[in-house]
């Protein structure tokens, strides 16, 4: 089969059934706002095997000059480990190559950091030349 990846989104059962396979309810917890956040994003892309269910998504906020954030990158776990999450990646990354700045936040895992990293993304803690500083804000939920 042909992994398909392309600029566009799913419909709401697609997406929560990919949001749920990883595990992520604070998205699933509310279709409705989900449904309207991948709808109000910047960009949304989706990977599929040709007429297959939806195996990722990245999806994230940009002016496409100055500045792009990554919100959600995610590939179910069924097809994890076969280059989809780098796939999508890589289509946003030549998309957007002209964005002076891009941006994410992550989870803490030896994989999510190896996978940023081999994509061109530096972490904020290694930078010493250039010191950057992060910060984040969340509603309903203890940071630290």
């Amino acid at each position: 089969m042909t992994l398909t990846v392309a600029p566009h989104s799913a419909p709401l059962p697609e997406l929560l059934t990919l949001y749920a396979s990883v595990g992520w309810t604070a998205y699933t917890r509310d279709p409705v706002a989900l449904e309207r956040a991948v709808q109000q994003s910047g960009f949304v892309w989706t990977a599929r095997e040709e007429g297959g269910p939806l195996l990722g998504l990245v999806r994230g906020v940009t002016d496409d000059v100055s500045i792009l954030f990554v919100q959600d990158i995610l590939v179910h776990p069924d097809a994890q480990r076969r280059g989809i999450g780098r796939t999508l990646m890589t289509a946003v990354l030549e998309r957007y190559a002209h964005v002076r700045q891009m941006a994410l936040l992550t989870d803490d895992g030896p994989e999510q950091l190896a996978f940023y990293s081999v994509l061109g993304f530096h972490n904020t803690r290694e930078l010493v030349n250039t010191p950057t500083n992060a910060f984040y804000r969340t509603l309903n939920m203890q940071l630290s």
